[in-house]
């Protein structure tokens, strides 16, 4: 057999080759820009030359901070296809996590969208190893950063053809950090080998079942674990690419979504909540779309709602940045042979692993627990495209002894494979000895007429070590206490039922767009806030 390395090159030359009339659409706040991957093509080259000619050399890494735009999608390729690696910024990061990911990555352009630019003006002095700042648009805006020049600038005049590299498929070609929610940000470097495979899977029909037929919206940044693959799966499989920039707002999503024929978009739950409320104004048609959903659960109320009332298909997935990202996801087949309330408690899991991904469910003893779809233990995973260690650091990516990633969450399955993730192992409430999972009190208070969002999290309790606490964003007047343990009642055992509800107008999120549990933790460790809207603060018993 041929040995062909398996490289992104592979992925870029079959857009060129075989769907060099695809667009790639960019709806930026004042212009819609669309091109080509065959212009696209042209312009990935003439940056590759410029790279050479900056003496940016073999191995080395450039960094992009930059949204979800055609200029990124450049980005994407030319710095791994030509021997290089690119470390995607999250420009979410507080400004010290962020300058100590770019030392760590020792990067040696970087790459920025104007809005960005400031943000990088507060970190420049810190930086040790930038040697060159590039403003991704046509001028460069008043700014301390040098040397600086524009984008077009800095790829104007090269050849539009690339004689590329024959590269070592365990060779780097990405690098992404993880957002820190946990501790400070680790790196976890990407090999081509893993990129290629995790891209041939999502055209699987079992993952995203990318193709020539789709119009693929990410709406999950391209800074967040290479937004899901979605910009190499639609490369590869053809598919017009449709990039949001900025415009990630209910009513420009509604616009992208029905205008330019979108059939698959992935974003957090966060997004399609806004999205669920904007649609009931009737102004979008979503009926077809594939809802693609990660980074936390979407409540069975919310898929009921896209399902029902928009036509709409929800399928989750559960990964991690060590994971490249994706795990797990909603196969195809899932809604058959099922109906009413079995058939939202499915969609509401994490689906099953996806192919190339092995995953198990272990108890504290180190032994599988049965697939019965009730017993809960540390969920596991293993596969070609998922981390055994961080970059510049010896340890081991949280592998187990025999080489699994311990993922750290909490999950149970069936005997259907479908995997349900019931808790981070660290965002349990641990009351009288007892387990209660955060993640099922929110998915059921969600389920609430009057609740758009909830989180909750431990607080310490003298008498049962933990109790949960809720911090809810009502939809209209806030419901009451007694009203929200009467609804939690119908699911769970009443001492389940948080001890206080927090009424706030919005919930912090991670720069990742989940609900910043570790922010809310911290705010109420100390003390119970007051709420016109708390319980009477006695304790439930277990």
């Amino acid at each position: 057999m041929m040995d062909a390395p398996l490289t992104l090159t592979r992925v870029l030359e079959r857009a060129e080759t075989l769907f060099g009339e695809r667009e790639v659409v960019t709806a930026y706040p004042d212009r819609t820009h669309r091109y080509t991957y065959g212009e696209a093509y042209e312009r990935i080259c003439r940056l590759a030359h410029a790279l050479d000619d900056h003496g940016v050399a073999s191995g080395a890494r450039v960094a992009s901070l930059a949204r979800n735009n055609h200029r990124h999608v450049e980005l994407y390729f030319a710095p791994a296809c030509a021997g290089r690696s690119l470390h995607v910024g999250n420009v979410r990061l507080p400004a010290d996590e962020l300058a100590a990911t770019l030392n760590e990555s020792a990067d040696r352009v970087v790459f920025a969208d104007p809005d960005f630019v400031e943000t990088l003006e507060a970190v420049a002095d810190d930086l040790e190893t930038v040697e060159q700042y590039v403003v991704l648009s046509e001028s460069v805006p008043e700014t301390s950063l040098s040397p600086v020049t524009d984008y077009e600038s800095f790829i104007e005049g090269y050849d539009t053809e690339y004689d590329w590299p024959e590269l070592d498929e365990e060779s780097e070609c990405g690098r992404c950090y993880t957002s820190g929610t946990t501790g400070d940000p680790k790196g976890v470097a990407y090999t081509h080998r893993g990129l290629f495979l995790h891209t041939l899977m999502n055209g699987h029909v079992d993952a995203y079942g990318v193709g020539a037929d789709d119009s693929v919206l990410p709406v999950v940044p391209m800074y967040h674990v290479n937004a899901w693959g979605f910009p190499y799966a639609a490369a590869f499989g053809g598919a017009r690419l449709v990039l949001p920039d900025a415009r990630t707002d209910p009513g420009s999503l509604a616009s992208l979504l029905d205008g330019e024929g979108v059939t698959i978009t992935a974003g957090v739950p966060t997004v399609w909540r806004a999205l669920a409320d904007h649609l009931d104004s009737g102004d979008a048609d979503v009926s077809g779309v594939t809802f693609v959903v990660g980074g936390a659960s979407m409540p069975a109320s919310l898929v009921r709602t896209f399902e029902e009332a928009h036509g709409a298909t929800v399928r989750q997935g559960w990964g991690m940045t060590e994971t490249s990202p994706l795990g797990t996801l909603m196969p195809s087949d899932a809604r058959d042979g099922v109906d009413g309330e079995e058939r939202y408690e499915r969609l509401a899991t994490v689906g099953r692993p996806v192919p190339g991904v092995s995953a198990r469910v272990r108890d504290e003893d180190g032994e599988r627990v049965p697939r019965d779809g009730e017993t809960v233990g540390r969920f596991e995973v293993r596969g070609p495209w998922v981390a055994d260690g961080y970059v510049d650091d010896a340890d081991e990516a949280d592998a187990t002894d025999d080489g699994w990633l311990s993922t750290g969450d909490l999950a149970t399955w069936d005997d259907a494979g479908y995997v349900d993730v019931v808790d981070r192992e660290d965002d349990l409430v641990k009351s009288g000895g007892e387990w209660i999972s955060t993640v099922a009190l929110e998915d059921e208070l969600m389920a609430h007429e009057a609740v758009r969002e909830a989180a909750v999290v431990a607080v310490p309790d003298e008498t049962w070590g933990e109790r949960p606490l809720a911090v809810i964003v009502p939809d209209g007047d806030a419901p009451s206490a007694d009203a929200l343990d009467a609804h939690l009642e119908s699911a769970f055992p009443s001492w389940w039922a948080p001890d206080e509800y927090v009424v706030r107008e919005e919930i912090p999120l991670t720069t990742t767009g989940k609900f910043d549990k570790r922010a809310l933790r911290e705010a109420h460790a100390d003390e119970r806030s007051e709420s016109a809207n708390s319980a009477n603060g006695d304790q439930r018993e277990p």
